[in-house]
């Protein structure tokens, strides 16, 4: 009440004193969260200034562009790629379907890159278009802060704007890591990676997270001869063991050479491409080596400390429930604070933010059941708890209920892949704390569990719905056994 109280004081300042600003809002980076910030407060009747660094599809400290990493250089192409890879095997399995295809498939590269490029530049325009029709002034340049009200726009040609602004917004992302070892300058980044003249036929992949894995099977969907390296006893850490092992299992599947508990320590330039040396003593050679390690927030650039905005010790603005900085008129959203960094959640920010400024309604964004996916081939998706995350919180025994089988179209196609798919639920209220899938099409059918989360649903009320016949999905309403029991007696309680 007090925070709203405090908001709603704000926004009923005089005109005349609204008068001495150049703009309501002025948005520092035109990514997801950004845009999605602008548009709103403008639909609110704000005046807002957004600035975004020239695009490229590769980033660096100058470049950027509208619409931001996951539309430039992330989830955007990188699904774009994932599609085109998936039809490699699709191809190989429709051959028991009666496809009769040549021996020799042919695969152009070079077409696949090209369309995806002209994909991502439709849409940079379709980004600037929303901001103009929502009336927002877009500024092409780097962006920074110089006063708590006060921002400065490093144009192309080197000229500095000065504007005012009674609120400010920092939402420049993230950018990716490279390990200190040496000859890490040999390496590349995702952001190369989807631009890659050459599809490489040796790739080595550093990395367990979501760009790890997903590039591991675009690589190898195109024929690529792909080891990846990762630190932990399996990839992606935090999510579901049980639910990585698949993944794991999948990839040696498909033909991904995995090294668990390896480290790089050194990349040496040969005459047939790239020596990469682990900390086991391995030495192999590669076309490429990418480095998929982590991503650190994009703040180095903006002045902020110089004007008292706290930043964490990894580069991330502080900030409140609200996305309000120490500084009441700065604000951030997105990757750049660090807290939960996918585009959709940046598009929460974004949207609370707009309303609990200019709309009149104090909004703190809900990082509860907020499902993810990872575009492994097959896809990995979740939503709320993982088995481990659950028996930590649990006041209760937590039931896991799982099914593990051979998808419908596997059963002609003859591809050894198994689906699997997994409830996790608190046995005392019944409710569904927690849903993983790992096979053909889990994105699309999370979405839909991940709604029935957010509502608070039971285990007896997926029970009592009907499913579809003959799907992959009709799986999430018809695991009936508990597949195993899990006591958590004498912990203190906490609420789930």
């Amino acid at each position: 009440m007090a925070r709203k109280m405090l908001v709603d004081e704000e926004m009923s300042q005089t005109n005349q004193e609204e008068a001495h600003y150049d703009f309501d809002l002025f948005v520092i980076g035109a990514g997801s969260g950004g845009v999605r910030a602008a548009r709103f407060s403008a639909n609110f009747g704000a005046k807002v200034g957004i600035c975004e660094l020239p695009f490229h599809p590769i980033s660096s400290e100058v470049i950027g562009g509208v619409g931001g990493t996951c539309v430039i250089r992330g989830c955007v192409p990188k699904k774009i790629l994932v599609y085109g890879a998936v039809f490699g095997g699709e191809l190989e399995d429709a051959r028991n379907y009666g496809w009769e295809l040549n021996e020799k498939l042919n695969f152009n590269w070079k077409k696949l890159l090209h369309k995806k490029t002209d994909e991502i530049i439709r849409l940079n325009g379709i980004y600037k278009r929303l901001l103009s029709n929502a009336g927002v002034k877009l500024f092409e340049g780097e962006g920074k802060v110089v006063g708590p009200n006060e921002v400065e726009v490093t144009q192309l040609d080197g000229t500095k704007l000065s504007y005012s602004a009674k609120h400010i917004l920092i939402a420049t992302g993230s950018r990716a890591h490279r390990p200190p070892i040496p000859g890490q300058e040999l390496g590349i980044t995702s952001d190369e990676a989807l631009s890659l003249e050459d599809l490489p036929k040796r790739a080595v992949i550093f990395g367990g997270g979501y760009i790890a894995v997903e590039f591991a099977s675009i690589w190898r969907g195109l024929g690529a001869d792909v080891d990846l390296f990762f630190r932990r006893e399996l990839p992606l850490r935090g999510f579901d063991d049980e639910m990585r092992a698949v993944v794991a299992r999948n990839l040696e599947a498909r033909g991904i050479n995995l090294h668990a508990q390896t480290n790089l320590i050194e990349l040496i330039k040969t005459d047939n491409g790239i020596k990469v040396i682990t900390d086991h003593g391995v030495e192999l050679e590669a076309d490429v080596v990418l480095f998929a390690t982590g991503r650190l927030p994009n703040s180095k650039r903006l002045n902020l400390e110089a004007v008292g905005v706290e930043l964490d010790n990894t580069g991330a603005v502080k900030v409140d429930e609200y996305s309000r900085t120490n500084i009441p008129s700065i604000w951030a959203v997105g990757d750049v604070t660090n807290r939960m960094n996918l585009t959709p959640v940046a598009l929460m920010e974004g949207t609370c933010f707009a309303k609990t400024v200019f709309g009149g309604d104090s909004s703190k964004p809900d990082y509860c059941n907020i499902p993810c996916a990872v575009f492994s081939i097959p896809p990995l998706s979740v939503v709320g708890l993982s088995e481990e995350q659950a028996i930590e919180k649990a006041n209760s025994d937590v039931l896991v209920f799982t099914s593990t089988f051979n998808p419908m179209k596997n059963t002609i196609s003859g591809r050894q892949e198994k689906t699997v798919m997994k409830l996790v639920v608190d046995s005392e209220t019944d409710k569904v704390l927690g849903a993983s899938m790992c096979g053909p099409d889990a994105p699309e059918i999370m979405q839909g569990i991940a709604v029935a989360l957010k509502c608070g649903a039971t285990k007896a009320q997926f029970d009592s719905t009907v499913g579809i016949h003959p799907s992959a999905a009709e799986e999430f309403v018809t695991m009936r056994s508990v597949s195993r029991r899990v006591a958590v007696r004498g912990k203190p309680k906490t609420n789930l």
